[in-house]
């Protein structure tokens, strides 16, 4: 049986692939009312797809790839059914899993497609790209002088890696910005994906992305920090801006690290039975130790499962500004073993402990602070709802319901590298004022 791999990463054939999926013969449970689907009516728009193919490879006026024709097809049917389904070629497969395991080649950031361009989704921590002034929220416009409207993203990643040492040049635009032109050396990317030092007396751990180095490196930070700290932590800030999320099960086990068991986060697929609990393993590793979640809105996906069970459970205080709000978990389906690359499908939602969907909504933070000062602007930037067929939050949340944030914002005077945020946490924990919030929230109505 082909390995099916759960991510809940915003985002990285032929006719016969195409019927074999329409013509699938797994059924619903029997209690579950399902219309039998019309296969009468898929052979005919099969047939329409032949017919389409076969005119643009006869009658086209240049030669075209029949290769390249199915594989832009088969990912524009997935596609339009939401931002983060896609098909991935047997390249980009092997490039995927390498990815996750933590080492690869590049500039060194987290992007997705969007209006055409290449959007960064965040820089990661001492790569090429963060050192060179590359921001989330950046669209990547041109490469090496040369437009990039029209490219897949595949493509438009590819052109960026190449042999370590070697310099490229990208036009990157901010929106509200005049572009700017960035000239970096591509290195081999071993990312650091977990950081750990004590800042001010108290514990600071950042997290870059939840890939398969995730838990280990937290636990290995966690055992150093009370090395350093005469074997009590008074007080931890967990760092999770700008982590554009990674694997489903290292979500969990980043967050057994902060519960005592208990569940982290369920999912639900297409039908009501298709439901999975997912708890966290017993032995908190820094039992009885406040803790303050740091979140802005590049923290999507894995970050807000983390966050989230962590303010459901009321394990410690969430802090920063509202999440990216991605809810959606995304199954790589390998298609023969690999050989015909992959589909990166979106098969379930993911839900916090006390049952709540973040899909396009995002985690509010308990305590709303601003990285930068108010100057009437929105920096909030782009969000998972504004992406184009984003999945829409089944709880059908009106915005005359929301609560609107009331945000701390740094004075005008005050240098963003002194990171506020971080400097509110801190004193958060130095201060009574932590016992005093946890109190009021525990009034709140959600899980104990």
């Amino acid at each position: 049986m082909e390995k099916t791999m759960k991510y809940i990463l915003p985002t990285l054939g032929s006719v016969a692939a195409i019927a074999l999926f329409a013509f699938s013969t797994n059924q619903p449970p029997a209690a579950v009312a399902v219309e039998r689907p019309n296969y009468d009516e898929t052979f005919e728009q099969l047939e329409l797809f032949a017919d389409v193919l076969a005119r643009v490879r006869s009658e086209y006026v240049v030669d075209v790839d029949n290769g390249e024709l199915i594989e832009d097809a088969i990912n524009g049917m997935l596609q339009s059914l939401d931002p983060h389904s896609s098909y991935v070629n047997p390249e980009n497969f092997r490039d995927l899993q390498v990815d996750t395991s933590g080492e690869y080649g590049g500039l060194g950031m987290e992007v997705t497609m969007e209006d055409g361009f290449v959007k960064i989704i965040a820089p990661i921590d001492d790569t090429p790209a963060k050192r060179g002034g590359v921001k989330a929220g950046d669209f990547i416009t041109e490469i090496e002088g040369k437009s990039i409207m029209g490219l897949s993203l595949n493509d438009a990643v590819n052109q960026m890696r190449g042999k370590p040492g070697e310099p490229i040049t990208i036009t990157v635009v901010a929106e509200g910005e005049e572009p700017r032109e960035l000239t970096l050396v591509r290195e081999i990317i071993k990312r650091q994906t977990v950081k750990h030092e004590v800042k001010d007396g108290i514990g600071y751990i950042r997290i870059a992305q939840f890939n398969e180095l995730a838990d280990s490196g937290l636990e290995d930070a966690i055992d150093s920090l009370k090395a350093e700290m005469g074997g009590k932590i008074p007080g931890l800030v967990l760092d999770l801006r700008g982590n554009p999320g990674g694997l489903l099960d290292q979500s969990i086990k980043v967050s057994s690290a902060f519960l005592d068991g208990g569940e982290v986060v369920s999912t639900r697929g297409r039908v009501s039975t298709d439901t999975e609990r997912y708890n966290g393993e017993k032995g908190e590793l820094i039992k009885g130790v406040p803790l303050v979640v740091l979140i802005d809105g590049a923290s999507a996906s894995a970050s807000e499962i983390v966050a989230g069970a962590v303010q459901d459970r009321r394990r410690g205080i969430i802090l920063g500004m509202t999440s990216f709000g991605k809810g959606s978990v995304q199954s790589v389906i390998p298609l023969r073993g690999g050989r015909d690359g992959a589909l990166r499908l979106t098969t379930q939602r993911y839900y916090t402990p006390a049952g709540r969907s973040i899909q396009g909504t995002g985690i509010d933070p308990d305590i709303a602070v601003s990285a930068i000062p108010d100057d009437g602007e929105d920096h909030s930037g782009r969000k998972e709802a504004d992406l184009p067929n984003a999945i829409l939050n089944e709880d059908d949340i009106d915005d005359a319901e929301k609560i609107e944030l009331k945000i701390d914002y740094p004075p005008e005077d005050f240098e963003i590298d002194d990171d506020y945020q971080l400097q509110k946490a801190i004193s958060l924990l130095k201060s009574g004022e932590y016992a005093t919030q946890m109190a009021e929230l525990a009034k709140a109505e959600l899980i104990k």
